[in-house]
């Protein structure tokens, strides 16, 4: 007895794409996916690669619904087809396949393959931030009017937050505050962008860190050697003089920062530079502000970040106060 071999089922080939990376960049083997399948359908007619597949010669053809059935009667005689998926991918369709494979209606089912045609890289989801962003922006009745004067508040508040959760080991509240803390610097970017006068946006603040840190570390990007900690953070200030041509090794520290950072920051610029200044003499009944001063250059000068360990210390004592309310 003679058996008849049955029809090749086919394939079906579920192509993935990311919105982050510019339409019509997909991978060879996507390519020749695409080139080789005996129909290409798309359930979202405004998908954006289709029109960069059309320009290509694809043909791609739209279905509001991409059924199970349709897609493995068009896989018939061993075709190929390749289902181009929507941001979501198609769950409806693969769950479809999936019971149709499980209900034994289907002797032979196609072959599925899942293909991503491109890939989200490192730091993509940035993009949907800046989109987001931009979409408040245009959109919303109270970020619209926003300046950067009115948002500095907000960045003082959002890094104290930040520097909260980092002395608090709490990795969950770190990572949300990272985000409050980037969202202020995209918030910045696209009000500057419609600053009719000097306009810049978040592109040229990103190209100018980049340029920055690459001049700044020549031991990574150039010929420069640095072995130590210490080699890098001299390479550092080297290349910081030379940006900003300061005639004082003061210059540049801000003046509105908290007064103990600000005085350790004044002593460790004072010492790397190799000048021995005596700390400023006492006004007769005012000596707390020189008192304070004085700790600041000694934590400092120990390796001791003076305002860490005036936090660290106020939390003990709220700790403290805590303690003693519970006893009244």
């Amino acid at each position: 007895m003679t058996t008849t071999p049955s029809a090749p089922s086919g394939r079906i080939v579920l192509l993935t794409t990311t919105h982050r990376v510019a339409p019509g960049l997909l991978s060879w083997p996507a390519w020749q996916a695409l080139r080789g399948a005996d129909l290409v359908l798309c359930r979202d007619a405004a998908h954006p690669q289709t029109p960069y597949l059309k320009e290509a010669g694809v043909a791609v053809e739209t279905a509001a619904v991409l059924g199970a059935d349709r897609v493995v009667g068009a896989c018939a005689g061993g075709r190929v087809v390749v289902i181009l998926a929507s941001a979501e991918g198609e769950p409806r369709l693969t769950d479809e396949l999936a019971a149709l494979a499980g209900s034994g209606r289907a002797t032979s089912l196609p072959e599925l393959e899942l293909l991503p045609g491109s890939y989200d890289l490192p730091g993509a989801r940035l993009l949907d931030l800046v989109q987001v962003m931009d979409r408040i922006r245009a959109a919303c009745p109270w970020a619209s009017t926003r300046t950067s004067a009115d948002l500095a508040p907000y960045g003082i508040e959002e890094m104290y937050e930040l520097i909260e959760a980092i002395e608090a080991g709490d990795r969950t509240e770190l990572r949300e505050e990272l985000g409050d803390v980037l969202l202020q610097v995209v918030f910045h970017a696209a009000i500057a962008a419609d600053d009719p006068e000097e306009p810049f946006d978040i592109d040229d603040v990103a190209g100018g860190i980049v340029a920055k840190l690459i001049h700044r570390h020549p031991h990574v990007f150039g010929d420069e050697r640095a072995e130590t900690a210490d080699d890098v953070r001299a390479l550092w200030r080297r290349a910081k003089a030379a940006e900003k041509r300061r005639e004082s090794v003061t210059d540049g520290v801000p003046l509105g920062q908290p007064g103990l950072a600000l005085a350790a920051k004044l002593a460790a610029r004072a010492r790397a530079a190799g000048l021995d200044v005596p700390l400023p003499a006492a006004p007769e009944g005012d000596d707390i502000g020189y008192r304070l001063l004085a700790l600041a250059a000694e934590a400092e000068a120990a390796g001791t970040d003076p305002e860490t360990a005036l936090r660290a210390a106020a939390r003990t004592y709220r700790d403290a106060i805590r303690t003693a309310e519970t006893l009244h």
